[in-house]
């Protein structure tokens, strides 16, 4: 079984695994960016996740800085932070690969730009020359030690 936390790793990838990785998390975090769910139940109703599972992921959410709990009449609301909201090039990232790979009946869901309604898709472009590139290289950043960079695989 594999554990939570990647102890081992110096990766920005793992890093962010240990917090949106688990099941249901990016499903949380859609509902509220893009449905503006807020209220457990209504996470609930719309995910059919069981209440056990959805107190701990929102529970990990909001310890993490990605969500905050408010007291609210009628129950707890849960509002995404600069932190969560900043998974919104995540989610659609994974949504235009989705719908490439893994949706044969089409293209479930659309993304539009609310001032002029345009579509909205990931981008991946080089800052010096603003082309997409074909082949991407990963180079020692300077939050990786020297000796976990010299041991790895290549």
């Amino acid at each position: 079984m594999l554990g939570r936390t990647y102890d081992n790793e110096v990766c920005s990838i793992a890093r962010s695994l240990e917090i949106v990785g688990e099941r249901w998390s990016l499903l949380i975090i859609r509902n509220a960016l893009f449905a503006g769910v807020t209220r457990f139940g209504d996470f609930q109703k719309r995910l059919g996740v069981a209440t056990n599972v959805l107190t701990t992921r929102l529970e990990s959410l909001v310890a993490s800085g990605i969500m905050t709990r408010e007291s609210a009449s009628g129950g707890a609301e849960y509002h995404l932070t600069d932190k969560g909201r900043d998974l919104r090039g995540v989610l659609v990232a994974f949504t235009d690969w989705g719908d490439r790979w893994e949706a044969p009946g089409g293209r479930p869901i659309i993304y539009r730009h609310d001032d002029c309604d345009g579509e909205v898709h990931s981008g991946l472009e080089c800052t010096a020359c603003d082309r997409v590139p074909e082949v991407v290289t990963a180079s020692k950043g300077p939050g990786m030690p020297d000796e976990k960079w010299a041991h790895r695989a290549d």
